[in-house]
């Protein structure tokens, strides 16, 4: 029977509400005419007063989220001295949409009696209900049957009814408190709207229109209050009080606009709830009663009910909805600590910051809030919180705070009656203590990245900068950085451009004039090692990986081993490193701890397993064929055959060692000795075998790659690709080419030598020990040189490609 007399009021506020939800505010409510004035909820209705007890303890409506069976209630209208229209308060308990309510669940109150138990309602929540609604309703007669009846005939109606209005009313108090916390914010400090409004939209959940910001002073909070699609976003725990009464969370969305005199004060907002209210009391027809939804702005123990339509008193009369908290256990907010480390508190103002329940800072429901402080001596303190969206989170209500440096804190409360827990912090003040790296952090920085540095000093979390110089910069650069705990602070070092050598940072801290410093060194990036490669009886080393020119030595044991030829291939180089005299690497099978040192003093760990023996050939003899001496050229003596003139032929011969067998397709490698790379002689180019164990190798030294000179050394290598240990060859030496040698008359004068490159010269001695030479400057460009006489009938030369032969020119 109601749903004609429904249509009117309840319909209108759901069609209009989910258009706006769904196509845009402009398009769905027009700011003229009767449908856009229908559409806001900004008449007065009654205020109702509601009182509720459990356990014996009483709280304002304002301050329960949630009710629970066997509270009690008491509940009645504040109407005004000279109300003209009896007004009966009917509340009925619901027990589910398909499960009618008995007769006694519903209560009726006439307001205008004057016996206490007859103006008001004094109940207890009944063993089985889930929901509750308020009806205000003008006297009629027969009133109080209709209405039991409608609740008993469509329960569902009124479940849903409950659920969509309270979840508006708590939405509707997040918008009411952005609202005027913009309005009363503007009206003593307009310039700091940019500062608070987005903090204020955070907390409240509430979609910021950033524009607005941009605006002049003047006309910001207009702007922010202004007839645009800003949403009250959804928020996690007002859906999870619908959860508890159907277990399937009703989406509301409120739009914040104004009336044309957008910014006075006056808001509109709509709901837009997704379900089709228009058929909330859609089975419901009788020409008595029109029903009205209200939102409920709470304050204490008043529900302020706030009017979409102007009521009726006459038939139809208006029967006004008002929904009443859920019923049912609510689990208190989630309260968040959205900081990382530590909060500063440079005086005695301190805000705990906090997120994840906006309705902590829109309702009462979250009350007698407070903070327990430990300070450093174990001592410990309440101090009460007062709730600050503008500043997003509690404000300490203190005058002063307990000593120390560093302070532990741990918020609770009450969520209705019940007690809860919230987040902890650690609160610290500015100290001008040192700054160090931290103890545990290892490794310099590395140039060419980002690195992260651990520093460790006394109070983090009032850090409000840190600045990063580079050498002998006067000036430095902001960085970025982040407190960790109560000690240690992260400062992210950009050193992208390659920066090397001394780096410092600059620890500002709030209201400390001079800052804490730091130095620290940037290298460049550490030899990456891939491998090491040491075989049993090995007096060499092989490493690959990158960056290997940072590699001084490899030790092993007692063993070291020193670096003899980069190669690179790509982007991987191989190093060959070498031992000094007769030490060789142990046994094979073999696992040792090898240390590397590089360039810098850095040093790198690597585990290895000494391989087995390699392949190995011995030299058996050499002889070194010299080229006809030019004309015009003086011969020079050699007095071993360990000297290779670049013009000359060299014929050695190699056995294989233990454990080798030769093949025709072996090779042996001659190079420089850093080189890894040289001569290749196999069978068909300069080597032959005289039997299975012995090969004989003919070489010219010209046949080396060109501006090869100093000592040479052999390998064999096998065709399965295994490489033989480096060995001794002989010395590659450039000669100088002498023309003629005089000596003037008389015993002491000195003697003069000619000839080309002369340069290739070191020194030139009377005698074999160069008691007394002449030394040769590198880079000599002449073609002669004064010299001391001969004592032993021959001139003795130092070759600068091998200063330890011993080389000599006939004086005769």
């Amino acid at each position: 029977m109601f749903a004609r007399s429904l249509a009117p009021g309840l319909s209108r506020f759901r069609n209009a509400a989910s258009a706006l939800a769904l196509a845009g505010l402009a398009a769905a409510v027009p700011m003229n005419g009767a449908r856009a004035a229908d559409s806001r909820f900004e008449l007065i209705g009654p205020d109702i007063k509601v009182m509720v007890t459990r356990n014996g303890q009483d709280l304002p409506i304002s301050s329960v989220p949630s009710l629970a069976e066997g509270d009690t209630l008491r509940i009645s209208a504040a109407l005004p001295g000279d109300q003209g229209a009896h007004l009966m308060v009917v509340s009925a308990f619901l027990r589910g949409a398909t499960n009618p309510p008995p007769r006694e669940w519903i209560g009726v109150a006439r307001t205008w009696k004057d016996k206490a138990n007859e103006h008001s309602l004094n109940l207890t929540v009944p063993k089985g209900a889930r929901q509750m609604v308020v009806l205000i309703v003008p006297e009629t007669t027969g009133a109080q049957g209709t209405l039991v009846d409608a609740v008993r005939g469509k329960p569902g109606e009124f479940v849903r009814a409950s659920q969509d209005l309270n979840q508006a009313s708590l939405d509707h108090a997040r918008l009411i408190a952005f609202i005027n916390a913009i309005n009363g914010d503007n009206a003593t400090h307009p310039e700091d709207l940019q500062r608070m409004a987005p903090t204020l939209a955070r907390s409240l959940s509430i979609k910021l229109n950033e524009e607005c910001l941009t605006k002049v002073v003047d006309q910001q909070a207009s702007c922010l209050v202004e007839d645009r699609d800003t949403l009250v976003l959804s928020d996690i725990h007002t859906n999870s009080l619908t959860d508890t009464l159907t277990g399937a969370p009703t989406t509301l969305a409120l739009s914040l606009s104004t009336t044309q005199q957008g910014g006075a004060g006056l808001y509109s907002p709509y709901i837009g709830v997704v379900r089709d209210l228009a058929k909330l009391f859609g089975a419901f027809s009788n020409p008595q009663f029109n029903y009205l939804p209200t939102l409920s702005e709470l304050k204490g123990e008043t529900a302020s009910l706030k009017l979409n339509s102007a009521p009726s008193f006459n038939k139809p009369k208006s029967v006004m909805v008002m929904a009443m908290p859920a019923i049912g256990a609510d689990s208190p907010p989630q309260l968040r600590n959205p900081t990382k480390g530590p909060i500063c508190a440079p005086g005695n103002a301190l805000v705990l910051p906090v997120e994840g329940a906006p309705l902590v800072f829109a309702t009462g429901f979250a009350h007698d809030m407070a903070v327990k402080v430990t300070a450093t001596d174990g001592s410990t303190r309440e101090y009460p919180l007062a709730p600050r969206a503008d500043l997003g989170g509690y404000a300490v209500v203190a005058d002063s705070l307990p000593p120390g440096a560093t302070l532990t804190m741990h918020m609770h409360g009450r969520w209705g009656f019940d007690t809860f827990d919230g987040p902890d912090y650690v609160v610290q003040r500015p100290d001008g203590g040192a700054w160090s790296r931290a103890a545990n952090a290892t490794g310099p920085l590395v140039a060419g990245r980002d690195n992260e540095v651990i520093l460790e000093g006394a109070a983090p979390g009032c850090v409000d900068d840190v600045s990063l110089r580079i050498g002998n910069s006067a000036t430095g650069r902001s960085v970025t950085y982040r407190a960790i705990d109560a000690t240690h602070l992260a400062v992210t070092v950009p050193l992208a451009e390659g920066e090397t050598g001394e780096v410092r940072l600059d620890i500002h801290q709030q209201s400390l004039g001079t800052p804490a410093n730091v130095t620290l060194r940037a290298r460049a990036e550490s030899s990456r090692i891939d491998s090491v490669d040491i075989r049993a009886g090995d007096s060499e080393a092989m490493i690959t990986g990158q960056r290997l020119e940072q590699v001084v030595a490899l030790t092993l044991g007692d063993v070291e081993f020193r670096p003899d030829g980069l190669v690179r291939d790509g982007r991987i180089d191989r190093l060959h490193l070498a031992t000094s005299g007769n030490t060789r690497a142990g046994d094979a099978g073999t696992a040792a701890k090898a240390q590397i040192k590089l360039d810098d003093g850095r040093t790198q760990t690597v585990s290895i397993k000494i391989g087995p023996a390699r392949p190995r050939i011995d030299l058996i003899s050499r002889t070194v064929n010299a080229a006809p001496v030019p004309p015009g050229t003086r011969p020079l003596r050699f007095a071993s055959d360990d000297l290779l003139p670049e013009d000359a032929e060299l014929v050695f011969s190699v056995r294989a060692g233990a454990n080798t067998v030769l093949a025709s397709s072996d090779a042996i490698e001659v190079a420089p000795a850093g080189s890894q790379s040289g001569l290749r002689l196999t069978t068909a180019k300069g080597l032959m075998a005289t039997d299975p164990t012995v090969l004989v190798a003919t070489m010219r030294a010209s046949d080396l790659p060109p501006a090869s000179f100093g000592p040479l050394r052999y390998r064999l290598v096998k065709a399965d690709g295994q490489l033989g240990a480096w060995q001794p060859l002989a010395t590659l030496a450039r000669l100088p080419r002498i023309t003629g040698f005089a000596c003037d008359s008389g015993g002491s004068l000195p003697c003069t030598l000619t000839g080309r490159n002369l340069f290739l010269l070191d020194a030139v001695g009377a005698d074999g020990d160069f008691t007394r030479a002449a030394t040769v400057q590198p880079g000599f460009t002449g073609s002669s040189l004064k010299v001391p006489r001969p004592a032993d009938g021959a001139l003795h030369l130092r070759l600068r490609d091998a200063p330890q032969a011993k080389v000599t020119l006939p004086a005769g």
